[in-house]
């Protein structure tokens, strides 16, 4: 019995409507009304493939892995294995050791910050943000500015659209920044920023770069070559994996310049007494029994993500967007965050008198959810003078009636408390 993913058919040729069929969560009522899934910023649903691999992993082929001569446990790591070989060719890294498995981007991220950070960040340097981060690439670089006593300098984002200041980044560039950390998809605005090219200036300077995909991962392709960063980032979970997982993609210069975050089991080449010696990266990283059934349950939604079309599924995402911001726009007193055009995945939004907390909670009784809060971006908020934000984010099973039913359901709910 194989825990490998079973191969899928191609699916570029069906519409978004039968996709949902392969999402069994999508088929409940909630409240007296049909599931109106619209979180997928926060959390994506996870297809009957990833289910069914996770399950047929536990029920046939359970053991630990890189520890056993037994049946199970050879494929238990000939399953796991697999799952790095998939993310390596999903990600274009350049070889399988440039692939780590997190157990999500916030853990990547604290590995980075502790691990490179330490070993790399000194008194006095600069580590180089934007302003529009989530926290989990915010407060790491904070505890690590701290212990290394370095200063923290942010690009500006400009307005409600969330366009970085192009001429504060050639100003921001100075030789003290030994680290530039950026979204590459804002968990707020939406906006595809050009990691391409903000990579390429700063590796003009010597400077390390690391790229946050958790938004990107699973709605557009990635090329980490072509991107060009030392590092990338992303959660399973957000991609239509298993919550538990991650990705973390590194040079593999750049791992080989990192020392070890955890220690323990399996990430050591020998142990004494006295002090102990590293497997070379990607082992090094992965301490103790990993998350063996959610890399396995990750390989299979990249295989899903593929077989729909990645370019197919940005498209979709992009006329999702592009039909919410047209109906939300033109209700009264409502403020839409992010670019008119060109962004992807998710639309936020605030209606003048009517705070998100209670939107999100009167659209949950008509069975839609969205996420109402600062959506881990508090000092985003605070420089856009909110305390909050709504925001409906989108995955390839969403379609546009269900875009539809939230236009008309805030409508009623402008009307209803009478904003």
């Amino acid at each position: 019995m194989t825990p490998h993913p079973r191969p899928l058919p191609d699916l570029t040729k069906r519409d978004w409507s039968s996709l949902r069929d392969d999402f069994p969560i999508l088929n409940q009522q909630v409240k007296g009304h049909p599931l109106v899934y619209l979180d997928s910023g926060a959390s994506s649903q996870h297809p009957v493939q990833v289910i069914e691999a996770m399950s047929r992993y536990y029920e046939h082929d359970h053991a630990n892995v890189h520890r056993g001569t037994h049946a199970l446990s050879e494929r238990s790591t000939a399953a796991y294995e697999a799952a790095r070989d998939r993310a390596a060719d999903f990600f274009n890294a350049k070889r399988r050791e440039e692939i780590v498995f997190t157990r999500g981007a916030t853990e990547g991220f604290n590995l980075l910050a502790r691990a490179w950070g330490d070993a790399h960040i000194n008194a006095g340097d600069t580590i180089l943000l934007t302003e529009m981060e989530h926290h989990s690439n915010l407060v790491p670089w904070q505890m690590l500015a701290e212990r290394k006593k370095a200063k923290l300098a942010f690009i500006p984002v400009n307005g409600l659209e969330g366009k970085l200041d192009a001429d504060a980044l050639d100003r921001l560039l100075t030789p003290e920044v030994k680290l530039f950390a950026f979204t590459h998809v804002s968990n707020v605005f939406g906006c595809v920023n050009p990691v391409t090219d903000l990579c390429r200036r700063a590796r003009a300077k010597g400077i390390t770069t690391i790229v946050d995909a958790a938004q990107s991962a699973g709605h557009l392709p990635l090329d980490v070559q072509a991107i060009g960063c030392d590092f990338l980032v992303c959660s399973g979970h957000k991609m239509l994996g298993p919550t538990g997982s991650g990705v973390l993609y590194g040079r593999y210069a750049a791992l080989e310049a990192t020392p070890p975050f955890h220690g323990g089991g399996e990430m050591i080449e020998t142990v004494r007494f006295d002090h102990s010696t590293y497997r070379l990266p990607p082992g090094r990283f992965e301490a103790g029994t990993p998350s063996i059934a959610e890399a396995i349950g990750l390989h299979a939604a990249m295989d899903y993500l593929d077989a729909v079309g990645r370019d197919r599924i940005h498209k979709h995402d992009a006329e999702l967007v592009a039909l919410a911001r047209s109906g939300l726009g033109s209700l009264p007193g409502v403020r839409l965050l992010g670019p008119a055009a060109g962004g992807t995945g998710l639309v936020t939004f605030v209606i003048d008198g009517l705070p998100p907390y209670d939107l999100s909670t009167f659209l949950d009784g008509r069975g839609i959810a969205i996420r109402g809060g600062h959506h881990c971006t508090m000092p985003l908020h605070k420089k856009l003078g909110l305390s909050a934000s709504a925001r409906a984010s989108f995955h390839l099973y969403n379609t546009h009636a269900e875009v539809e039913c939230l236009v008309e359901a805030v409508e009623a709910a402008i009307k209803f408390f009478g904003v």
